[in-house]
């Protein structure tokens, strides 16, 4: 006879509730992409109403609409799924008082998950393959060579033999990594030229027929002008093969790598302000063209007066979802508020004396000091971006990794990437300096570095390498 047992497991699971994805979008977002978000909102919640100034008999209205909403006791019993989710006391408290002054506690309201959000250039999408490709120590080398030449097209121009020539490597061993390069997302990257791109991606289809490849080799300036009947004749094939060929050429992308290009120039509004007032740095908000929102007195007084149970349970729904924007912004805001005034609490170097004096500082520093999670801190600092006496400087570059130098001290990558910089603008046009001896240089001034880490740096820079940067005349 079977025994019957019970047993009661306590687990945590994660719950993604659609208001906690909806603070999460919003402190990943541009300050432009908020301003459109809550432009978007207002038109589609009847509850927000946008006001200059959030004035006190405002805000008493919303704590009153606020009230209604909440379900009595014995009816939340009933219905488990009418349980008030959010703090509507603690919200409309912290509102009542100027955000700056709010802005120094250690608690963080809302548990934002792990999200990325990021752009991915093509330099970073390349290399990571790289390193997940397998390769040895060597190939590695020769890989990140290869990927360092490679143009914002997808293109290696420079000829492998002037690759080789600068690098101090082969034109074999470069060949020879090149090829797995091939093999590489996007399809066509790395190519040399157009016709090597078109057959590279032939093959990622599996279009690498004899006369696909044929038409590609040698029928490339009759493609160009859509000449079907020269190329019919030259191959001896019915027009409409060629035609449909075509078709699939035509698929493909010239230029794989403008998928990673930068986005065109934007002008930037700065989301917050940093001041210098006597030997101190105030940090301030900006809040120009952000609307201001509050709750509708109209909409509060229809659920008081309403008898329709749709109408309630609509306006409700409504009402959560508009208190909960108002607080994900304010959130959203203090937290930007928080990030920065720690940045210029570890970085009073880079505010007094510039972008070479920048200290390394990655993200664990600024979350243990604020006391919020790392993930928070590196959603908040991307497309965030601070004016400073300095100049304006998205929130993100504040974040750097360390180089030791010979005294024993670590100095920021990116004060590096500014040595390297005014080394090259420096440098005698017609005898430009190569990498190694910019490892050279920088180690006569103490910095130890890798030449790799110099190449590196020269693209993040967009630096062509020493052999495009001669200059004959």
């Amino acid at each position: 006879m079977a025994k019957l047992s019970q047993s009661m497991n306590l687990s945590q699971t994660l719950r993604m509730t659609p208001q906690l994805q909806q603070a999460i979008k919003l402190l990943q977002m541009s300050r432009l992409e908020m301003e459109t978000q809550v432009r978007k909102e207002l038109d589609e919640n009847p509850i927000l109403e946008e006001a200059q100034e959030l004035k006190e008999e405002d805000l008493q209205r919303t704590k009153e609409a606020a009230d209604t909403v909440e379900t009595p006791a014995e009816s939340q019993d009933q219905d488990p799924q009418k349980h008030d989710e959010f703090e509507w006391e603690s919200y409309l408290e912290n509102q009542q008082k100027p955000p700056q002054q709010n802005f120094g506690g250690n608690e963080e309201i809302m548990n934002y998950e792990n999200v990325i959000s990021t752009t991915e250039s093509l330099y970073d999408h390349l290399l990571w393959q790289a390193k997940m490709n397998g390769f040895n120590e060597e190939e590695m080398v020769q890989a990140e060579i290869l990927i360092n030449y490679i143009d914002d097209d997808g293109y290696i121009t420079t000829p492998l033999e002037e690759i080789a020539a600068t690098e101090s490597t082969t034109k074999e061993e470069l060949e020879g990594t090149l090829k797995f390069i091939h093999e590489f997302d996007p399809p066509g990257v790395g190519a040399r030229n157009l016709q090597e791109c078109l057959l590279i991606q032939a093959k990622f289809l599996e279009e690498d027929t004899n006369d696909l490849v044929h038409l590609i080799a040698h029928h490339i300036k009759d493609l160009e002008k859509k000449n079907y009947e020269g190329i019919a004749k030259a191959m001896g094939r019915d027009i409409r093969e060629i035609a449909e060929m075509c078709k699939i050429i035509y698929s493909m992308d010239p230029k794989p790598g403008r998928a990673y290009a930068p986005a065109d120039t934007q002008y930037v509004t700065p989301d917050v302000y940093v001041y210098k007032v006597g030997d101190d740095y105030m940090v301030s908000l900006n809040e120009d063209g952000l609307p201001r929102l509050k709750i509708s007195n109209f909409y509060k007084n229809m659920l008081k007066q309403s008898g329709n149970e749709k109408t309630q349970e609509y306006i409700q729904e409504k009402l959560r979802s508009a208190v909960w924007l108002i607080k994900s912004i304010h959130q959203r805001q203090r937290t930007i508020y928080k990030v920065t005034d720690s940045i210029v609490k570890h970085q009073r170097d880079f505010f007094d004396k510039g972008a070479a004096f920048i200290k390394p500082m990655v993200l664990r520093d600024i979350a243990a000091d604020i006391g919020m999670h790392e993930s928070t801190v590196s959603r908040v600092t991307t497309a965030k971006y601070v004016h400073t006496p300095q100049g304006i400087f998205e929130l993100k570059y504040f974040f750097n990794s360390g180089i030791n130098t010979t005294d024993g001290e670590s100095l920021a990558s990116e004060s590096v990437k500014l040595k390297i910089k005014e080394l090259i603008a420096k440098e005698d046009p017609k005898s430009p300096y190569s990498d190694q001896q910019i490892v050279e240089l920088l180690l006569k001034d103490g910095i130890e570095i890798a030449r790799r880490t110099v190449a590196k740096y020269r693209d993040v820079l967009k630096i062509l390498p020493s052999s495009r940067r001669k200059k004959i005349f």
